[in-house]
């Protein structure tokens, strides 16, 4: 398959955050860079080549109907912006479901690619696939901007609550089965531009976190633990502006050292809707870790680190993080093993899962996946002080 060198102007977006006093955190503003993936005929395959592009360092690829799926393969390469060197081909995960109901276009997983200043995307559609390409086809490269280093918060201090938000659990400072709330990094702290989602928090309709799903975001592992908060400033920008989100999907994200940042806006000691599992966003909270753990095991200040929130987060709600609960589908559904359900089935899943329990995703991959069963005997032990 050709692609088509690109160069020129691009579409950009992005514009500064609101000042805030010069002794506190700053907020740092995304930039975007648009450009539309050229389809085939037989609207089997598509793929650009842009040649000389602004700087960036995350990608992904979206498309006109946030409900359409992607049947298919999406990859890309990009040109080192340090050492003028295309990388080799890596798979984009296109098969995190539709998001937020908010959401005005689908999308790919947001990845981390490193500083780049050249891009080349190439897909093409399942052999066996009846559905052709999404329509409106579009690469969207991200500048998250330059911001001073994350501070975790101390563990003790308070969270003021949102207007309207629900009433705080009662021990919500060590949470009832006694695991300490972990040092997060808040959104203040990795520079979030609060300006582009000015929308009020959502809460769990019942008030309670049942389960944590664990996600792995994609993209590159090789990115350095000071860059971690310019990685989920760019995972911010992708949701809210490109796709249409009203906050970033995760209520929490985890780096490769271990350093634990808030995610989505409402409290991290409560119980915040995200848009991380279709189906089940309305009992769980998500975590996702930065990078691809498909064939990478994560390390132990990773696995440590997951274990901890979730010990703290599920422990606010009497929650054991070894035991099951009972979800309710909020949607029609597949998972990874094949296991399918209908719009209000019961379901069964372990109090921390992965992605791919209650959605059809590799996510969080399987290296990942297969450290759970430790994460959650983790979990217990710091729950059990």
């Amino acid at each position: 398959m050709a692609a088509a060198a690109v160069t020129g102007v691009f579409a950009l977006h992005g514009a500064p955050g609101p000042a805030v006093p010069s002794d506190g955190p700053r907020p740092v503003a995304a930039h975007s860079q648009t450009r539309a993936v050229p389809v085939a005929l037989d609207q089997r395959d598509a793929d650009v080549r842009l040649s000389e592009t602004r700087p960036f360092s995350l990608l992904g690829v979206t498309w006109d109907d946030p409900r359409a799926r992607l049947t298919g393969t999406a990859e890309f390469r990009t040109r080192s912006a340090v050492s003028g060197q295309w990388s080799g081909w890596s798979v984009l995960d296109a098969d995190d479901g539709p998001g937020d109901a908010s959401a005005r276009r689908g999308g790919t997983s947001a990845v981390w690619a490193g500083p780049s200043d050249g891009a080349e995307v190439r897909i093409v559609a399942d052999p066996d696939a009846t559905a052709v390409l999404p329509a409106g086809l579009r690469l969207d490269l991200i500048d998250p901007g330059q911001g001073a280093p994350g501070t975790p918060g101390a563990p003790g201090a308070p969270v003021p609550p949102a207007a309207g938000s629900p009433a705080e659990p009662a021990d919500g400072g060590t949470g009832t089965l006694g695991a300490v709330r972990p040092a997060i990094i808040s959104r203040a702290g990795w520079g979030a531009d609060e300006s582009i989602s000015p929308a009020a928090p959502q809460y769990l309709p019942g008030g309670k976190v049942k389960a944590v799903v664990v996600h792995h975001t994609a993209g590159s592992n090789a990115y350095a633990c000071a860059d971690a908060p310019a990685v989920v400033r760019g995972i911010y920008a992708y949701h809210v502006q490109q796709l249409g989100w009203r906050d970033i999907g995760y209520n929490f994200l985890v780096d490769k050292c271990g350093t634990l940042y808030e995610g989505r806006k409402g409290g991290v000691d409560r119980p915040v809707l995200g848009a991380h599992a279709y189906g089940f966003n309305t009992e769980t909270s998500g975590i996702a870790v930065l990078g691809t753990y498909t064939t990478a095991a994560p390390g132990e200040a990773v696995t440590s680190a997951v274990a901890r929130l979730a010990a703290w987060k599920l422990g606010q709600y009497g929650v054991s993080p070894t035991g099951t609960t009972t979800l309710t589908a909020g949607a029609d559904g597949t998972n990874y093993f094949g296991k399918a359900w209908t719009l209000g089935t019961r379901i069964s899943l372990p109090t921390i899962h992965g992605h791919r329990d209650g959605y059809n995703t590799q996510c969080p991959g399987d290296a990942l996946y297969a450290e759970l069963t430790r994460i959650r005997t983790l979990a217990a032990q710091a729950a059990a002080g």
